[in-house]
């Protein structure tokens, strides 16, 4: 099947997916679209998922995996998933912070700053996470950590005075707050785009992983990564639950498999690729420092703020919070 471009041959998909009960299920193709590129590693283990769930069931269900946000843009992914107009797709856990609290866990500045703290935030998340997207009509598979969240600058960070009025990237609600609190000015500008951003003055500042760094060459753009290590946030890899419920049991376990053994491999080579890719932003001229710790002593009272507001936002907020601290 040719590469799809166009929604409406993605509802036609679906509408063939999603056929009477008594359809059959041979070569059914489903389709993944996914906001970052294939260097990502969250990207290569979907590639990973599809071709295990296609080895699996004998070709019975082939799903093509869009990287990139070449299918659907970022933030229109849940919806499109909920909706039925795509099967299942991947999305920055962080974005679907204006749906329920709950989906910001994770991007939370300094609540859970190493791979241990974020693994023990998601156990105590999931729960609620997996409620908020049943109602949505979604059913969660896998997810797939970044390295540590970082600051980029195109000047040395010593304190948060450094970057005053400077415009910040900003992705999720979190990251806009975390932008105001740092008295800069949040912009919002997804991964395929921050190259330009940068180069064209649209932002000045980000604060992003190591590997989203790397796969859009910042040494072009900027001079300095201070490694504050603010979070540790996910990608989610979610599944229409009506597409799901009409699949055979046997194939519904093979999706089940390939999701776990997905999300072992996401844990497992996550701390391995921040270390490479940190690496390469040194190598390649990037000036890789450590805080100072007068910017850390600011950066952690600003997380205490964001932890207070955010645990007024809901209950369910609170008993994550209850877990995690146990």
């Amino acid at each position: 099947m040719k590469f799809v471009t166009t929604r409406a041959a993605i509802l036609f998909a679906s509408l063939l997916t999603f056929g009477s009960a008594g359809s059959a299920f041979a070569e059914t193709q489903w389709h993944m679209p996914t906001p970052y590129g294939d260097a990502n590693l969250p990207t290569q283990i979907a590639h990973q998922f599809a071709e295990e769930i296609k080895n699996n069931t004998a070709g019975d269900l082939d799903i093509i995996v869009h990287s990139g946000a070449s299918l659907i843009k970022h933030p229109e992914i849940p919806r499109a998933v909920k909706t039925g107009q795509v099967q299942l797709g991947e999305v920055f856990i962080g974005i679907m912070g204006n749906t329920h609290p709950v989906f910001k866990h994770d991007n939370i500045p300094f609540l859970a700053t190493t791979y241990d703290s974020a693994e023990k935030l998601w156990n105590a998340a999931k729960p609620e996470v997996e409620k908020q997207l049943n109602k949505e009509g979604m059913m969660l598979l896998y997810t797939v950590a970044w390295p540590a969240q970082s600051l980029y600058t195109k000047v040395p960070v010593n304190t948060l005075a450094d970057i005053q009025g400077l415009k910040m990237r900003a992705y999720s609600p979190s990251t806009s707050r975390l932008a105001d609190l740092m008295n800069t000015s949040p912009t919002t500008v997804q991964v395929p785009e921050i190259p330009q951003a940068f180069s064209t003055g649209i932002i000045d500042a980000m604060i992003t992983s190591p590997s989203t760094g790397v796969n859009g060459q910042a040494w072009d753009y900027l001079s300095h990564y201070t490694d504050i290590r603010a979070w540790i946030p996910k990608n989610v890899v979610v599944v229409n639950k009506r597409a799901f419920k009409r699949l055979d049991k046997k194939t519904q376990q093979v999706i089940l498999d390939a999701a776990t053994n997905a999300e072992a491999k996401g844990w497992a080579g996550v701390k391995a690729q921040a270390q490479k890719d940190t690496q390469i932003l040194a190598d390649k001229g990037i000036i890789v420092s450590e805080p100072s710790a007068e910017l850390m002593a600011e950066l952690n009272k600003i997380g205490a703020t964001m932890i207070e507001e955010w645990k007024a936002e809901a209950p369910e907020v609170e008993a994550i919070l209850t877990t995690f601290n146990q």
